[in-house]
């Protein structure tokens, strides 16, 4: 293991060596750059634009480009790049992951690939984490690009799809991961070529990529409509499950996160429903509501997996804290919560689209990312994204302390331990950031701070809004930060506080006791501001320094070593001093499921008291190799998920291309031609088999047949077909209904012919990929059961799936010819109504959109918004 270690560091070595040659090319030219003008610069873009044209490679440019773009950050930004961060824009050119710690300014290395690749006209795409970073990179890096003559644009929540498509013609488009991924499947929804906004997907660097590709790469993105479900089995379910005895009438593994129901348990539940068998076929529906109302009962914790807010249950996402507003857990689950919960139960919904992560950064010609935590998740980068990491150097030698867990028996001993140690290094003045995994957590330490009367800020899925000026401040003197796990990703901590984030707050109140003030006044205002502040957090700096910099206090480690070095990396940015310590306890999930025996049986023998607790590098290596295990099976689901998704990709991507061609007005009615011969050749599959004698053949169903798809007989009979061959027999059949589809192309006239052929096509590939999502789904569900058959379930869902993709092409055709030949064309017809869509998305993207609603709504009547108020306390408040 240790030889593959040292392999592993050497050929990082050797990268590092090649990519420093490159390097010293750009310095090379830093001189002969500097001594152009402004103008000169920005001229260059043109000359490298000019050098592709004629057959340059951007490789070959790359040394001039990135000198031409450090020398602009320095002019404009006031900003040069390091080598270290030349070696990591190298790096994301190369379409590879570049690790670089926090504080090393991924944002600035950004800019050097980002501008080289910007240069072929084919757009580069900025994917962030959260609309608040988006934004600020897209103003304060654009900058350089704009100094360059590139255009910015910017996909933020809320924007129409003018704004939308004006952003992705730009060179280069700063956006979040939910917004890109949303207007793809938008793209693939839409009734009119100029409703698309993206362009191809030609090069994405994603930013904080292990949170982007790997955290949220279980939860597919997914657009959705209402369904027509009843709700109130899930309220019956809710009040009998907690009449039923754990561990006697059902049994939870929480390693493996499932929950089974015993005998005694079915027993009892068929009792209190008066049914005979509850696993009789006409029971599914039953078995089913049980099993989620008890994942919800036993499995899913209240402010850990989600909060109940404003009368709606909102799943917390487990790596961030953040609140995942509109994202609903699926197959009932959800449903089951708001039960349990007492809330308003939202009607199940149907997907219209859907798409993982995983596929649709993967159709992107060139991918890159860059993250201060990569290196322990390389195999899954490498096998399901084909990228491999290089860690970067850091430009100051890394002098943080990484002290040994302390371990202890019981949780209250470990959180009357951390306000100890948090109230000790308050009191000589030293910052102290504390890492909690939920909400719950924050909450309890919080209010132990309190009754010990210590000031702190709570960083939570609650406060989300404040979330970036918060961290900014952690490292000011006596600055006690409490934070769910990677709050604030992206935000620098400075040492004595980020005066840019003071003077903004300090320069908001001037403006709201003098709003009159002009910009002019204000830029003033804010520079005097900015330098007054400059001084102070400067002469704090010194202070914090002395006392070692920021601390680190990890509650309890997290079940992946990366979201804990995430934690650790906030201190001891640019070679600052830093130090960062974990506590644990046997009781935490981590330790209590994977890795507490030894430790337990160790303390047992030893006689320690409660709060006596072991430190020792031994149970550092004890806790790290549990977590190792833990990412190897999470690892393992995630693959699992892929693999059944990319049976869906492969269907998804011939529906959309298909989709698309008809969308954009290539020859459609080629394509509505072939088609009946299909339907034609199918008709006579299904009703003169091959192999059956000619007298044996069923000619009346196949005139029937063909009267239900084109409205008549076409003038044959049974008797007049009788000689026929098959092959004969499709021909004629082919022919008729070409001759009848002239026919109707010459009453309708050809224009409106080719536009009908659009929308009906359109409409019913629409349809039947929706239903297909909802088969596939419950395909889905139950392919697992075929394993007791000694049959891979993986194999089994795809000869399924295929089956299925074929009858539902075969379906989809059938419903387009029948559409052609029957439907009634209006002149004047009402525009189409809006669909009613949700998307599932954070936060901070904003909250969902109105349901349009045509009926009145009361004023008592719940908010038709989905905010669980009443209409007059919401969106009726200025209704009269």
């Amino acid at each position: 293991m240790l030889g593959f270690i040292r392999n592993l560091l050497d050929d990082n070595a050797r990268e590092i060596k090649r990519l420093s040659k490159v390097v010293q090319q750009i310095n090379e030219l830093e001189n002969q750059i500097s001594r152009l003008s402004d103008a000169d610069l920005a001229a260059q873009t043109a000359v490298f634009k000019d050098q592709l044209e004629r057959g340059a490679a951007l490789d070959d440019l790359l040394p001039r480009a990135f000198a031409v773009v450090r020398e602009a950050g320095r002019r404009v930004l006031g900003m040069r790049h390091f080598d270290v961060q030349l070696m990591g824009g190298i790096v994301l050119h190369q379409g590879r992951i570049a690790e670089m710690k926090t504080g090393e300014g991924k944002t600035l290395v950004a800019t050097l690939p980002v501008y080289l690749n910007a240069l072929t006209g084919r757009g580069v795409h900025v994917v962030t984490v959260n609309d608040y970073l988006a934004r600020r990179d897209s103003e304060w890096m654009g900058r350089i690009y704009r100094f360059l003559g590139l255009s910015v644009g910017l996909i933020v929540h809320g924007l129409d799809w003018q704004e939308r498509r004006r952003a992705y013609s730009a060179d280069i488009t700063y956006g979040t991961n939910n917004e890109f991924g949303f207007d793809y499947l938008r793209d693939n929804m839409a009734l009119h070529p100029d409703q698309l906004v993206q362009r191809e997907l030609h090069y994405a660097i994603v930013d904080e990529v292990d949170s982007i590709l790997i955290d949220e790469a279980r939860t597919p993105l997914i657009i959705s409509g209402p369904s027509d479900k009843a709700t109130d089995l899930y309220y019956t379910f809710a009040a009998l499950v907690p009449k039923l005895v754990r561990d006697v009438d059902y049994q939870v593994d929480e390693k493996a996160h499932t929950v089974a129901i015993t005998e005694s348990g079915v027993a009892k539940v068929e009792k209190y429903l008066g049914v005979e068998n509850l696993y009789d076929d006409s029971n599914i529906e039953l078995a089913h509501h049980l099993n989620q109302a008890l994942k919800a009962h036993a499995l899913m914790k209240r402010d850990r997996d989600y909060v109940v807010k404003d009368g709606q249950v909102i799943i917390v996402d487990e790596f961030t804290g953040r609140l995942m507003f509109g994202r609903r857990y699926s197959e009932g689950l959800h449903q089951a919560i708001e039960a349990k919960e007492g809330v308003r139960i939202e009607r199940e919904s149907q997907t219209l689209a859907t798409i993982t992560f995983q596929n649709y950064f993967r159709m992107y010609d060139k991918l890159a990312g860059m993250t201060g935590t990569a290196a322990t998740e390389e195999q899954e980068f490498r096998k399901i994204y084909n990228l491999d990491v290089v860690v970067i150097p850091t430009h100051r030698p890394m002098i943080r302390q990484d002290l040994p867990d302390v371990v202890y028996k019981t949780e209250a001993a470990k959180f009357r331990a951390v306000v100890e140690e948090i109230a000790r290094r308050h009191a000589a003045g030293q910052p102290v950031l504390v890492g909690t995994i939920s909400i719950e957590k924050s909450e309890i330490l919080s209010q132990m701070l309190k009754r010990r009367g210590i000031p702190h800020q709570v960083l939570n899925a609650k406060y989300h809004e404040k979330e970036a000026e918060i961290v900014a401040q952690a490292g000011r003197l006596g600055a006690v930060t409490i934070a769910t796990n990677m709050a604030g990703r992206g935000t620098d901590i400075l040492l004595g506080g980020n005066p840019e984030f003071l003077a903004s707050a300090e320069l908001k109140k001037h403006l709201a006791a003098n709003p009159e003030m002009s910009a002019g006044e204000q830029e003033r205002l804010y520079a005097q501001l900015l330098d007054k502040f400059r001084q102070q957090t400067e002469a704090e700096r010194q202070r914090v320094v002395a006392l070692g910099g920021l601390h680190i206090i990890g509650t309890e480690r997290h079940e992946s070593r990366r979201i804990d070095n995430q934690l650790r990396g906030r201190a001891g940015r640019q070679g600052d001093p830093g130090s960062s310590q974990f506590f644990s306890s046997l009781e935490d999930d981590l330790m209590r499921l994977f890795g507490s025996d030894n430790i337990a049986g160790l303390m047992e023998k030893l006689g320690i008291e409660e709060d006596m607790p072991i430190e020792h590098g031994l149970i550092t290596r004890s806790i790290e190799s549990a977590q190792k295990k833990v990412e190897n099976r999470n690892f393992e689901i995630r693959k699992h998920v892929l693999q059944y998704d990319d049976v869906m990709n492969q269907q998804r991507e011939i529906i959309y291309r298909q989709r698309r061609q008809v969308l954009t007005g290539q020859d459609v009615q080629q394509i509505v031609l072939d088609m009946m011969g299909d339907v034609c050749q199918r008709l006579v599959d299904t009703c003169c088999p091959s192999g059956v004698p000619a007298d044996e053949w069923d000619l009346s169903a196949l005139l029937s047949q063909l009267a239900d798809i084109c409205g008549s007989r076409l003038d044959l009979t049974p008797e007049a077909l009788a000689d026929y061959s098959r092959e004969a027999l499709q021909q004629e059949l082919h022919e008729r209904l070409l001759a009848a589809y002239r026919r109707r192309e010459q009453e309708l006239g050809p224009e409106h012919m080719r536009e009908l052929e659009r929308l009906v096509l359109l409409k019913v590939v629409d349809e039947k990929w929706m239903d297909h999502l909802d088969a596939m789904d419950q395909l889905r569900e139950g392919i697992g059961l075929r394993a007791y058959g000694q049959k891979d379930p993986l194999v089994e869902y795809k000869i399924e799936a295929y089956e299925m993709f074929n009858n539902m092409i075969a379906s989809l055709q059938e419903d387009t010819v029948r559409y052609l030949f029957r439907v009634q064309v209006v002149q004047a017809a009402p525009p189409p109504r809006p669909r009613q869509m949700v998307e599932n998305r954070y936060a901070e993207e904003g909250e969902r959109r109105p349901v349009r609603r045509e009926q009145k709504v009361g004023r008592n009547d719940p908010c038709p918004c989905g905010s669980g108020k009443k209409y007059k306390k919401c969106c009726g408040r200025d209704a009269g």
